[in-house]
């Protein structure tokens, strides 16, 4: 039997997501909130280089190509995952041209991802513009991602390093595995442990591929390599579970569409905590929701409402910052210096970004 909508409260007694503070002390330093760039000044002129080379290397005789590539690399982003190789090559020296090869060859993958996922998903906006699928079609956004994937293992392949190559080909595969557990995921299948699982191997694993491969490429021993792995997966866990809880939250702050995940039947950490904590006629209407033909906005409304009464969101960010810790954790091995202070304090940025 379908429930009747309840209308969310007009204002809720406590906002959704707490503001973030315009300071923090973390335990290094005190950190702004804003993008990760304006403090990644160690490496600040590695990534302006990498700007360049962005557009540079994705150029090709095809005009369409071009278009739909350029539309999404020139859009921006955080720029977090090819940051993280430059930092992990910086722990041991400064970056090197094949250091720089390597965070290109991360973006692209990323972008590729970025690609898909849209035509996958149906998605209509990407990083605050129209997905290229709206403007050139669901087939030039595939091919795009294709060329940008192939590109990305060609560059490997000269870089002449086979633990390189087979470490970020173990990632891709993960990777690809991960979006087809997500594809294949009945809605019905409510646990955190899936959940877990599929973003270990749809985000987690790219960022931690991305600090090793700069550590490797630098010199790095299998043990520091493996720590620096540890830390950049947990960071990309924290980074993604912050994700899933910015979907629900306000459009104005984050820059991004309402509900989304909601509305392609996603069950994310606060919608499977809503499922599992919530009062039994909350749950009862989430489920009526989630086997209804269409999830309106309407809809939206109503299960935000009802994670505001069940603390959904608090819980899905505790979670983030178990797994920032665990990264602060993984650093401990590391000798002080500039770099692991850095990283230090992108496990704080991670966990109170609000974009």
């Amino acid at each position: 039997m379908n429930l009747p909508l309840q209308e969310a409260p007009a204002q809720a007694s406590t906002p959704l997501f707490p503001q973030a503070p315009s300071k923090v002390n973390s335990s290094t330093n005190s950190l702004t909130w804003a993008k990760p760039t304006q403090f990644l000044d160690l490496i600040s002129a590695e990534m302006a280089a990498l700007e360049g080379l962005i557009r540079e290397h994705a150029q090709t005789e095809i005009p369409l190509l071009n278009s739909v590539s350029a539309h999404l690399l020139e859009a921006g982003g955080k720029r977090l995952r090819p940051a993280m190789v430059l930092l992990g090559a910086s722990l041991l020296r400064p970056p090197d041209e094949r250091v720089m090869q390597a965070a290109l060859v991360v973006e692209y993958l990323h972008t590729a991802t970025l690609l898909h996922d849209d035509v996958v998903d149906g998605g209509e906006t990407r990083r605050g513009r129209k997905a290229p699928r709206m403007l050139w079609g669901d087939e030039a956004s595939v091919l795009s991602g294709d060329y940008l994937f192939s590109l990305a293992f060609h560059t490997l392949t000269q870089m002449r390093r086979s633990d390189v190559l087979e470490l970020m080909s173990n990632t891709t595969t993960k990777m690809a595995c991960g979006e087809l557990q997500q594809l294949t995921r009945n809605f019905l299948d409510t646990s955190e442990a899936a959940y877990y699982e599929i973003i270990d191997r749809k985000t987690a694993c790219l960022f931690g591929a991305a600090i090793k491969m700069g550590a490797l490429l630098s010199g790095a021993s299998p043990e520091t390599a493996q720590n620096l792995y540890d830390y950049g997966a947990a960071l990309g866990m924290a980074f993604q579970v912050v994700d899933d809880a910015l979907d629900y939250g306000d459009t104005q702050q984050t820059g991004k569409p309402t509900g989304t995940d909601l509305q392609e039947r996603k069950i994310t950490l606060p919608l499977s905590h809503l499922l599992h904590q919530g009062s039994s006629a909350a749950q009862t209407a989430v489920q009526s929701i989630l086997n209804g033909h269409v999830i309106s906005d309407r809809h939206v409304t109503q299960v935000i409402g009802l994670m505001q009464d069940c603390g959904s969101i608090p819980y899905t960010l505790g979670a983030a910052q178990r797994f920032a810790d665990e990264a602060q954790t993984s650093l401990a091995s590391l000798p002080d210096s500039p770099t692991r202070k850095l990283l230090s304090e992108l496990t704080v940025f991670v966990v109170n970004r609000t974009t």
